[in-house]
């Protein structure tokens, strides 16, 4: 295990008497009250210096709302050195309003517009979503991209069409883990990992992956590969609780990163457990 305080660029906290998340309807096993005291106690012995706060889709008319509530657990508990919220990006030019909004407060770092769930999968590609991604720049923010697998070859074409914008791939792209599909994943990570401008989080495996009956061996291939594309100075570590928590404990993932990175030189496990993610979100 890390022998040094880690930073967890991937966390989600919610309290449902506060905002409401229509999607936890379908995930009863995360379907209640997820706060700091708890996230604590997930983590067990783990030392986490830092956390960066992903926007966890409640109602989208109440995204300020939810960046704000984080805010004020940030000044009870200094630990939260980032939020990355969502914002209208698909509004084009139209999404200044919302980025001007975000971005009073200092510790908002990005923005994650998730691109998964749409159904059109020209989504990402169309001019006002990609000009509303461009105007992240002019705020100094960044851009988490959400998508599964499917959706690689258009995530591309949307990088490279914002070259100016800093871009980090959440969950590895979720591929499908429990089939142990490889390929196109693999090409398509190799291309988007050519695109300087891209870095990844090594998250969100395990609830890709079978959540009763996964192995380290069924992540190892994908693991190796993200290494391999992205390198450990674009590599950052993602705990991704509590979706994580329908698959494995905090400490176990833990434990699986460390084990499948045993090979890696201690400056190397640092750029991914401390130095990418001070980075990247600028903490």
């Amino acid at each position: 295990m890390p022998n040094f305080p880690i930073i967890d660029t991937h966390v989600h906290l919610w309290d449902l008497g506060l905002l409401h998340y229509p999607w936890l309807s379908q995930a009863p096993k995360i379907n209640s009250n997820h706060l700091l005291p708890d996230y604590n106690k997930a983590c067990e012995d783990i030392t986490v210096s830092k956390i960066v706060f992903l926007q966890c889709e409640c109602d989208q008319a109440k995204f300020q709302d939810e960046s704000n509530w984080v805010s004020s657990l940030a000044k009870k508990d200094n630990r939260i050195s980032a939020i990355v919220p969502w914002a209208p990006l698909e509004l084009g030019d139209k999404a200044k309003p919302a980025l001007e909004s975000i971005t009073q407060d200092s510790l908002v770092k990005g923005v994650r517009r998730i691109i998964q769930f749409e159904s059109d999968s020209t989504f990402c590609i169309q001019p006002n979503f990609i000009e509303g991604v461009k105007l992240l720049e002019q705020y100094n923010l960044s851009f988490d991209i959400c998508i599964n697998h499917l959706q690689l070859t258009n995530t591309i074409k949307l990088v490279r069409q914002c070259p100016n914008v800093r871009f980090v791939l959440d969950h590895i792209a979720k591929p499908s883990i429990k089939t142990g599909l490889l390929d196109p994943w693999r090409s398509d990570i190799k291309t988007l990992s050519q695109e300087k401008n891209v870095w990844c989080k090594l998250s969100g495996l395990t609830t890709e992956a079978d959540w009763d009956k996964w192995t380290d061996s069924d992540l190892k291939p994908y693991i190796d590969h993200i290494i391999d594309c992205f390198g450990f100075s674009r590599l950052m570590y993602g705990g991704d609780w509590p979706v994580s928590a329908q698959a494995t404990t905090y400490k176990r993932w833990v434990h699986t990163v460390d084990t499948l990175t045993r090979s890696a030189s201690e400056s190397e496990l640092k750029y991914l457990y401390v130095t990418t993610a001070e980075s990247f979100y600028r903490i």
